[in-house]
């Protein structure tokens, strides 16, 4: 190096100011190195990013005594350690700087782990390292670095906690489902002796309960299951309600073997309770947990059709998780320790309230219980729009036929026709109207039933006696859309949300002279449910539309709007002819059922080309209660609707 000063004591300052500079050049240069890429975070984030991908080759690995471990070793330990959540390995995030001592070094680590249902599990955890003799830095590999309270040998386990569903509530805010008496019936198969005229005595006893209380038990497996058994556990057969039992317990109780035990379990109020409307609770089968395997684990309850389905989500709740450590046990099954390392509690699910009555509902029922078609029945009260009952007679399980068929109404419809004259001042009560034996427009032939005839008679008296023949000839008064407008004034076509699949119905309009005759008297192409005919009759009754309302919490979104007031001297007329239908028409079974006035309209509709075959109807009120009744292939509605509508009103409590 070229200095320019001559003089003898200048190197020895300039030589101790480069030392210095020098000195400070690596001081500096040592720190960089302690923060910089070689620094214990570029290790610890390198194990950071091997423990998510499973792959720590690239990290350098050293137990508590300093001696060197496989990366794959290590990885399978924090694999076991893992345990149950092996599956999804936690998101690993290093917080700040590493702190050094010497030749040792401490990170610290968020770990957080996604469990089932949404729910976070996380906390810090500390890495520490130590700088090898090569100056690089190595983990130290300890089973604390995945959890705190792990050793070796140690697995995470997860354990669900079920929620609490939500309750399906009346009207009342009580709930439908509740705990109710049951027994158990079983066997103890050291005390068969007949195992042969056990299953033949079980079977027939079975089989005397009524159907409405209990399904078919299917006894096929017992022998097998009895054989198999401890000769002294109690193999359970079937669990009964309390009145099914006691129907059968003179007839099983005394049989050889037989044991019972008394439970509770949640049920409906019957075992037919609006059943298709409210839907059923059932264990999870496999297509559920195939369809949702982040909801449900095999014991999960679930609901399927009807509310329970519909609103599952609303009601299952959200299930608790709880992570445990697990250890083996004998036969190297892992079992819990009862060591807890996290809880997050369940969600309670949130109930629904419906507008159901459980005495009307339980009066449908009973109204429905010896159709051997099937049926339904819908009531709504007309002061608000309720629905207090909707009852599906035997079918397809699940089917609500009471608000989702799509039928013809046959001469119920007579109520909309008559509504339509009447606005339209096309006929009056005592206004004579012919009802001759048939009546032909168009090339098409139409006749009344039993091919009767009642000459020139006044309006009130077609009606009441259910004159085809009349409203046919009446039809061309409505105009093309006459019968539309009616319908839509009382409801039927509407947008109803009632927070499940409801048909409002399809009124006939336009059309040939022939299919306007024919939908004067529901046949043509009207379409409608039994709700859709009880929300009309409601409408009636009140003097203007409103949608018939089934779910009180949570309130549905958009229900339709309530109608323009009919006008009041149609309906008045309406309602005296409905009121005739029963005094001294078709209806006449109904006048002296107790509890006061009685108003209705029964109905017969084809279906096919066959006129033998049809179905019946009845759609009616008593006070504040207006009603539906439907049975599929009912024949003549005086011999299976009519009586329907008959139960169903004895059975019903009056104010």
């Amino acid at each position: 190096m070229h200095l320019p000063y001559p003089t003898h004591h200048r190197p020895n300052r300039a030589r101790r100011r480069i030392a210095a500079l020098a000195a400070t050049l690596l001081a500096a240069g040592a720190l960089a190195a302690c923060g910089g890429d070689d620094g214990p975070q570029r290790s610890v984030d390198a194990f950071l990013t091997g423990w998510r991908k499973g792959n720590l080759q690239a990290v350098g690995l050293v137990d508590a005594t300093g001696a060197k471990l496989p990366a794959g070793q290590v990885m399978q330990e924090i694999k076991d350690l893992s345990g149950e959540l092996a599956a999804t390995p936690p998101t690993l995030t290093r917080k700040g700087e590493p702190k050094i001592t010497k030749d040792t070094a401490v990170a610290t680590v968020r770990v957080e782990w996604n469990l089932p249902d949404k729910t976070r599990w996380a906390y810090d955890r500390q890495v520490r390292l130590a700088q090898g003799d090569d100056d690089q830095w190595q983990v130290i590999w300890e089973p604390e670095v995945v959890q705190e309270q792990l050793v070796d040998g140690d697995h995470l386990g997860l354990r669900r906690v079920s929620a609490p569903r939500g309750a399906l509530l009346d009207a009342a805010g009580q709930p439908i489902v509740a705990p109710r008496p049951v027994v158990r019936v079983g066997v103890q198969p050291s005390q068969v002796t007949d195992i042969k005229k056990l299953v033949k005595d079980l079977d027939a006893a079975f089989k005397a309960i009524r159907p409405t209380l209990v399904p078919a038990v299917d006894l096929t497996d017992l022998p097998q299951r009895v054989s198999k058994a401890d000769p002294n556990v109690f193999v359970e057969v079937v669990s009964l309600r309390e009145e099914a039992y006691k129907q059968i317990k003179p007839r099983i109780y005394d049989l050889p073997g037989t044991k019972f035990q008394s439970d509770t379990l949640d049920l409906a109020p019957t075992r037919e309770f609006a059943r298709a409307l409210l839907g059923t609770v059932d264990s999870a089968q496999a297509d559920d947990l195939e369809a949702h395997p982040d909801l449900y684990a095999t014991g999960d309850l679930v609901g399927h059709g009807g509310l329970q389905g519909r609103y599952e989500d609303r009601l299952r709740g959200v299930p608790g998780v709880v992570v445990v450590i697990k250890r083996s046990g004998q036969g190297g099954t892992l079992e819990p320790t009862g060591t807890e390392l996290f809880r997050r509690d369940p969600q309670p699910g949130q109930a629904l309230k419906t507008t159901l009555d459980v005495a009307a509902q339980n009066a449908a029922d009973g109204a429905l219980r010896a159709e051997p078609h099937r049926s339904a029945l819908v009531a709504v009260r007309v002061s608000d729009g309720a629905v207090l009952a909707a009852a599906n007679g035997p079918g397809p399980t699940g089917e609500n036929l009471a608000f989702t068929a799509q039928v013809p109404p046959g001469s119920t419809f007579k109520m909309v026709s008559a509504l339509g004259l009447l606005d339209k001042g096309a006929v009056s009560l005592d206004g004579p109207v012919n009802c001759p034996k048939t009546f032909t427009t168009d090339g098409r032939s139409f006749k009344n039933s039993d091919n009767f005839a009642l000459g020139s008679v006044p309006f009130r008296t077609d009606f009441a006696k259910s004159c085809n023949t009349a409203f046919a000839a009446l039809a061309p008064k409505l105009g093309a859309d006459g019968l539309a407008v009616a319908g839509r004034s009382l409801g039927l076509e509407g947008q109803w949300d009632l927070g499940i699949d409801a048909f409002t119905g399809k009124v006939s309009t336009g059309g040939s002279p022939a299919e306007q005759a024919a939908a004067s008297f529901g046949q043509g192409t009207t379409l409608v449910s039994p709700l859709a005919m009880a929300g009309a009759t409601a409408a009636v009754v009140r003097g203007r539309f409103e949608q018939p309302k089934l779910l009180l919490d949570p309130v549905p979104a958009k229900p339709a709007a309530a109608g323009e007031q009919l006008k009041p001297e149609s309906v008045e007329a309406l309602r005296t002819m409905m009121r005739e239908v029963v005094t001294s028409g078709t209806g006449s079974a109904l006048k002296d059922v107790p509890g006061g006035a009685v108003y209705g309209k029964t109905g017969t509709a084809e279906f096919d080309n066959n006129p033998a075959h049809t179905h019946a109807w009845f759609v009616g009120w008593r006070g504040d209660v207006a009603f539906a009744v439907f049975v599929e292939k009912g024949g003549a509605s005086t011999a299976s609707a009519v009586p329907i509508a008959e139960r169903f009103l004895r059975a019903l409590p009056t104010p």
